[in-house]
């Protein structure tokens, strides 16, 4: 904005919260700032001033009225602030958290296109999984062109036959033993291919003994229609029972959480099956996929770690009947060793949850993937109860399957929480050899004293004693025989000590 060309309003006094600035002609020196100052309102669209005078000392009730109103109006903006400013961080993108890539969606698609693919005769080598890889519109369209180049194929074969053997220019010629009876042109050649390859065999037309190489195409035509029907007919039932359509009824959980499970940190999900057939040989596995520089400097964008989810113990084979939360124990060998609830919210990564098994209807492998990131992860919360006890039955309320409750979480990592546990654990094991010690040395102090009584012959003594960690009574002593006796005795077993 020039400021040369603006019509500056004197006013009495500044508002507390304007900036000043100093002013400068364009050609002019410096000018003194106490001199000219104008102020910038801090809300825009205000009519920048100049303060050129001393506010006066008798003002009406009408300007301090005025005053006080753009004074508040100052003060709101000034609180509201931070928030516009955040606002148009997000809208211009300056410190915008960048949401991360799914690299597995929630549906268990894959997020990864392959491209500048050169060597694309490989797919020809593989014809069968490609054909069944084909979406449906391009699998119907190829299986309807496999027929129909295959009938036109040899539909075109018998017309050239009839046509080189002169069967056409003897059509009224009953005297004419044609190769194909009723052929009469590509129409009704055409038509023969169709009844040959789908032994149809209407009876109109039909091959004659006097063609031995439409013989020979007969028994071509017919081996090679079966094989395509084979080949098609099997690509279309392989595709309509393809298992991953099963993967539809395998739901896991929309957040992951973490809380404490037996004073140990544990990050769970959980999966269950819609169905009533069940899932043979249930298998759960998870992967941490989380970009990571090595030691040497090489970069690695999408690296792989595995999740131990019960592997040792068994518990990662599941019995899929109903519901079950799957959990992780955060221990030393876990990548979630050393993350805490603060960086959790700063740190990006995300966790692939695959579950595989035999469809029990099919016997065929089925296989249902899942994904978590790292702000779909929920700490300090805990699944919400969805079995209850009926009638005979376990009834499932599948309307808490993806419902979670807060608990009392420690917000510090797993490592954290194992080193003050440690701690807890030395400060009780010294505390409790130092009082022993302070016991131990207790009784011998008064087993000296003791001896130092005994020697002077004084007796008398009652009470406990402490030696070696044992309680002994020692009961009063009269006579001195007695007493010597009790002395000598002892003497001799220090002696062979």
């Amino acid at each position: 904005m020039a400021l040369e060309n603006t019509a500056f309003v004197s006013r009495p006094e500044s508002r507390p919260h304007s900036l000043s600035l100093p002013v400068v002609e364009k050609g002019e020196g410096p000018v003194d700032e106490a001199a000219e100052v104008f102020d910038v309102s801090d809300e825009l669209g205000h009519v920048v001033t100049t303060d050129t005078a001393q506010p006066s000392a008798n003002r009406s009730w009408k300007s301090k009225l005025a005053e006080r109103q753009a004074n508040a109006a100052s003060d709101e903006y000034v609180k509201k602030l931070p928030r516009v400013m955040e606002k148009e961080r997000g809208r211009f993108g300056w410190a915008k958290r960048r949401k991360r890539q799914r690299y597995v969606e929630k549906n268990g698609r894959c997020n990864v296109s392959h491209g500048n693919m050169r060597e694309t005769y490989r797919y020809l080598t593989d014809i069968f999984t490609t054909l069944v890889d084909l979406n449906w519109r391009c699998s119907l369209f190829v299986f309807v062109m496999a027929y129909a180049i295959t009938w036109l194929f040899f539909g075109a074969i018998w017309y050239l036959i009839a046509y080189l053997r002169g069967d056409l220019d003897h059509l009224n010629d009953e005297t004419w033993t044609p190769c194909v009876n009723n052929v009469n042109g590509f129409i009704s050649a055409f038509l023969f291919s169709i009844e040959t390859e789908t032994t149809i065999g209407y009876g109109h037309r039909v091959i004659t003994d006097q063609c031995p190489v439409g013989t020979m195409l007969l028994l071509l035509q017919a081996i090679l229609g079966s094989m395509v029907n084979a080949f098609m007919v099997g690509c279309m039932f392989v595709k309509i029972s393809q298992p991953n359509k099963r993967a539809e009824t395998l739901v896991f959980s929309k957040n992951a959480v973490i809380s404490q499970r037996d004073d140990k940190l544990c990050l769970m999900f959980r999966v269950g099956d819609l169905r009533s057939s069940h899932i043979v040989g249930a298998n759960m596995r998870a992967k941490l996929i989380k970009s990571k520089q090595t030691q040497e400097g090489e970069f690695i964008p999408l690296d792989q770690t595995d999740i131990s989810v019960g592997f040792e113990t068994g518990d990662d084979r599941l019995f899929l009947v109903s519901p079950l939360v799957i959990s992780h124990e955060i221990d030393s060998r876990s990548p979630f060793w050393d993350m805490s609830q603060g960086q959790l919210e700063k740190d990006d990564f995300e966790m692939v949850v695959i579950l595989e098994g035999m469809v029990e209807a099919t016997g065929m492998t089925c296989q249902a993937r899942s994904s978590y990131l790292a702000d779909e992860v929920q700490w300090g919360h805990r699944f919400s109860p969805m079995m209850s006890l009926a009638e005979g039955f376990f009834d499932i309320d599948y309307g808490a399957f993806h419902q979670t409750f807060e608990v009392d979480t420690p917000s510090c990592s797993a490592h954290e929480l194992s080193l003050a546990a440690a701690r807890l654990e030395a400060h009780l094991y010294w505390s409790i050899s130092s009082k022993l010690d302070e016991e131990k040395w207790e009784g011998s102090s008064l087993t000296n004293q003791l001896g130092k009584q005994l020697d002077n012959g004084k007796g008398g003594v009652v009470g406990p004693t402490f030696i070696v960690g044992e309680i002994t009574g020692i009961q009063e002593q009269s006579v001195p025989g007695e007493l010597n006796g009790c002395v000598t005795s002892t003497d001799q077993s220090e002696s062979e000590a």
